[in-house]
């Protein structure tokens, strides 16, 4: 039996109890995936991440889900890097492997922000259904979409859905009847990232993040980095004027309201930021 100790992590939380929960377990030398994965399941949390050794950057970092290992995601980059520095004494500087590449991420006090891991103008394709379907899917009208949904990837591939109004934005409810019909990630998952700019407020963004469920149905993330950094690209793809900075409600359907900052650099660098609190430590022994 071994002992291995973990910490409990807000992300892009502007209160304790806001922004989107992360358990980073210290040191997963000796775990095998079999075991990480159980562990993911165990928390049962969105992301759980397991830090290793690296020869090529400050941490090694694997994420799993309650059902499967991703191969990279924003707000796991983000909390894991908060307890990288404490552990390893580092700067505000540092970077994180991950499957999909190194990532750097910086720090000012506790926000954090990534460099999204891609190169040039990020890969799109259109979402393989009508503007009408995909409306429908997500509880909407065709008239609510500012323009055709389509798939985004600068780090792991989303289906980035614009709408009209953050009224449109509150408006979404996915049909958990019809998820035969929803677009497939090339990972085979089923996610729609619905979002508005907002009048009233310029650089300001309202989203939401759904996605399905391991044993069906659709879940709401509270927070998500990853398409936060996909918006980034869909900026970029759209001919958006860069440089580019912008302020991501999103969670407030949910309860867990969290902050994103999203910039865009005239070279068209991506970067994603938000402040993580760390809330508890503990160990569990396997």
């Amino acid at each position: 039996m071994t002992t291995y100790a973990f910490r409990l992590l807000n992300v892009f939380a502007e209160s304790t109890f806001g922004g989107n929960p992360l358990c980073v377990f210290e040191d997963a030398r000796g775990m095998d995936h079999a075991n990480m994965q159980a562990l993911a399941l165990q928390f049962n949390l969105s992301e759980t991440t397991f830090i290793l050794p690296s020869e090529q950057a400050s941490a090694r970092v694997r994420i799993f889900t309650p059902g499967y290992e991703m191969r990279f995601a924003g707000h796991p980059a983000l909390g894991t890097a908060h307890v990288v520095r404490e552990l390893a004494g580092t700067g505000a500087a540092l970077t994180l492997e991950f499957a999909a590449g190194v990532v750097p991420v910086n720090a000012q006090g506790d926000v954090w922000t990534f460099t999204a891991p891609h190169r040039g103008k990020p890969r799109t394709a259109p979402s393989g259904l009508s503007d009408a379907g995909m409306a429908s899917l997500l509880g909407l009208r065709e008239q609510d979409l500012l323009m055709a949904p389509m798939w985004v990837d600068t780090g792991a591939d989303q289906l980035l859905v614009p709408v009209r109004s953050a009224d449109a934005v509150r408006r979404a409810h996915p049909d958990s009847a019809r998820l035969d019909l929803w677009p497939q990630s090339s990972l085979g998952r089923k996610t729609a990232y619905v979002f508005a700019f907002d009048p009233e407020q310029p650089g300001h963004v309202l989203a939401r993040y759904f996605f399905t469920k391991q044993g069906g149905g659709v879940a709401e993330d509270p927070g998500t980095g990853s398409a936060c950094a996909n918006l980034g690209g869909w900026l970029l793809a759209t001919g958006r004027a860069l440089p580019a900075e912008y302020a991501i409600s999103q969670g407030e359907a949910v309860g867990r309201p969290c902050r994103l900052r999203l910039a865009v650099d005239a070279e068209g660098a991506i970067r994603v930021g938000g402040r993580v609190l760390e809330i508890g430590r503990g160990t569990v022994t396997v």
